[in-house]
């Protein structure tokens, strides 16, 4: 699952108005903003799968820290207090809740049984769409364009930096998206996890972008 959390983000800004696009990424990817940096940091583990056939060119071994449920909870839980510390807006702390604790149960429709539940000797599961790819990819990219629809629908652009940044953004996530699929399996684990780094990119497009953007609610009422 990529763009499909992608997709919560946009959809999320209908219900959270004054909270940046920007925020809502990093939100909804802050497992897997966390998990390159726990790779090179020695803390979670990853082998390369060299089987042409699979979705994924990785195989997660070892990543309780960034993606058990428990702990993806207590992301969840942090992240919400800090939006209430700094915004006193309980609703837009519960969406934020709900964009961190999203990414995990995504994972779980598409993931091999390799999400542990809990750091330590824990059961792991996965539905394993990731063994149909044309259904996997057909509901992502369903998902990114509803989820873009009513960003949309909830925003409108200041000037033309917020009209075409929107749709840059847009077309660098389906290029991300095509690229996981179709390029070549990676040589080590050092470049998987430097190479996760950029997806800060998406996150810097977004609040730049979302800043020239103007929400259709009130947001001081909202």
């Amino acid at each position: 699952m990529f763009i499909g959390h992608y997709a919560i983000a946009f959809a999320a800004k209908k219900n959270a108005p004054a909270i940046s696009l920007g925020w809502l990424f990093i939100a909804v990817q802050f497992l897997d903003l966390l998990w390159p940096t726990f790779l090179l940091l020695n803390i979670e583990h990853v082998n390369i799968n060299y089987d042409p056939s699979e979705i994924t060119p990785l195989a997660f071994t070892y990543y309780p820290f960034s993606h058990s449920l428990l702990m993806a909870a207590i992301w969840a839980i942090l992240f919400g207090i800090g939006c209430y510390m700094l915004t006193k807006k309980r609703a837009y702390s519960f969406v934020l809740f709900l964009c961190v604790i999203s990414h995990w149960f995504l994972d779980l429709l598409v993931h091999y049984p390799d999400l542990p539940l809990y750091p330590g000797n824990a059961p792991k599961v996965g539905l394993g769409l990731w063994g149909m790819p044309f259904l996997e990819n057909v509901i992502e990219f369903l998902m990114l364009a509803a989820g873009v629809i009513l960003y949309l629908g909830a925003t409108r652009e200041k000037n033309k930096t917020g009209k075409y940044l929107t749709w840059v953004l847009v077309l660098l996530l389906v290029t991300a998206h095509l690229a996981n699929i179709l390029g070549p399996t990676p040589t080590n684990t050092k470049i998987v996890a430097w190479g996760a780094q950029l997806m800060w990119l998406f996150v810097i497009i977004a609040f730049w972008a979302d800043k020239n953007r103007i929400p259709m609610v009130d947001t001081a009422a909202a």
